[in-house]
């Protein structure tokens, strides 16, 4: 499975880890427009997009640190 079409993208922990993330188009700006759905890694698939942790809403800030 391949991030070519952007449903899913990889989100940068502060503390170095990564954790996916779904993303859904059809939310504009909304806090339910990413949803966690994967465990945490060191390391990104090439074919992902990567987001930082403050480019995504608090509310889901708080649900990357529960993975």
């Amino acid at each position: 499975m391949g991030g070519k079409h952007g449903k899913y993208a990889y989100v940068l922990r502060n503390d170095g880890w990564y954790v996916k993330v779904r993303v859904l188009k059809s939310r504009e700006d909304d806090a339910s427009k990413y949803i966690v759905v994967g465990p945490k890694r060191r390391e990104p698939p090439v074919s992902f997009p990567v987001l930082k942790e403050d480019e995504v809403p608090e509310e889901t800030r708080r649900q990357l640190y529960q993975v």
